[in-house]
């Protein structure tokens, strides 16, 4: 079993799902979303679970709330646990709003951000400037994770359009792709109404994936992060999980909790 360094369990009992990668890795992620944690809660988050954190998203546009001195604490915090950590994709979209993406680069590299998402969940951002903001943004020394699929059911995209997307994303250069998922996980690409995964567009999606191990599924429902885990593996990468969940989700990953516990004795044909 590997546990932090100083576990009290270590040696003691092994994982019922092996596997698991340890960082740093290049799959496995989980990226959480921070909707405005006060510094005793983020020291103490990366305190207990900076090992399983790859990613924290300052979601939305929390990031313009934080007086300057936090906002760049939390930022060298995260860092100085291994932990990388972007603003949202909804701040980048009001930028490229206003006009104002260079200066957002360049304020958000003055910052210390490691990463960049690039999205258009609610405007809509043409071809050629989604490959110019990625391509800038790397230029700019950004890590890019883009995202793909709409906020608004009403505008939910086809299959094979996110596919595409996806493709080219990754052949321009983004490190990851996230599948939207919203907050909620509720009526969203892969997600019916109720949350639940509907397996048939998974299936799909997966099947038109060349590169799974680049790719993040926001799930922030525990429905969704076993579904996902059992159709995918211990080692998916999983988004948008709340910081009070991150144990929880490895523990998911790992067989050692119930839900997906049982399903690997039954698949084992044990019990």
């Amino acid at each position: 079993m590997q546990l932090q360094e100083k576990s009290a369990w270590r040696d003691i009992l092994d994982f019922p799902i092996g596997g698991r990668q340890e960082k740093p890795r290049r799959t496995g992620k989980t990226m959480v979303i921070d909707k405005g944690l006060g510094l005793t809660d983020f020291k103490d988050l990366l305190e207990v679970a900076a090992p399983y954190i790859d990613f924290i998203k300052l979601g939305f546009g929390t990031s313009i709330f934080y007086p300057a001195a936090i906002l760049r604490e939390k930022i060298r915090l995260a860092l100085s646990r291994g932990v990388d950590i972007f603003p949202g994709g909804t701040f980048f979209e009001v930028a490229v709003l206003q006009g104002r993406l260079s200066l957002y680069l360049q304020t958000a590299r003055e910052l210390g951000y490691t990463f960049i998402e690039i999205s258009d969940g609610t405007i809509d951002l043409s071809s050629t400037l989604r490959l110019a903001a990625l391509r800038q943004a790397r230029a700019a020394g950004f890590g890019v994770i883009t995202e793909v699929g709409k906020k608004d059911p009403r505008d939910a995209l086809t299959e094979a359009y996110i596919l595409d997307q996806m493709a080219i994303d990754l052949e321009a250069g983004a490190d990851y792709v996230i599948i939207e998922g919203r907050e909620s996980g509720q009526g969203v690409v892969i997600y019916d109404g109720r949350g639940a995964v509907k397996d048939d567009v998974l299936a799909n999606l997966v099947a038109g994936i060349s590169d799974l191990d680049r790719i993040i599924w926001e799930a922030p429902q525990k429905q969704q992060q076993q579904a996902l885990i059992m159709h995918l593996g211990a080692n998916v990468n999983l988004g948008n999980v709340q910081p009070g969940d991150v144990l929880a989700l490895e523990a998911l990953r790992v067989g050692l909790r119930g839900d997906t516990l049982r399903t690997t004795l039954i698949r084992a044909g044990v019990g």
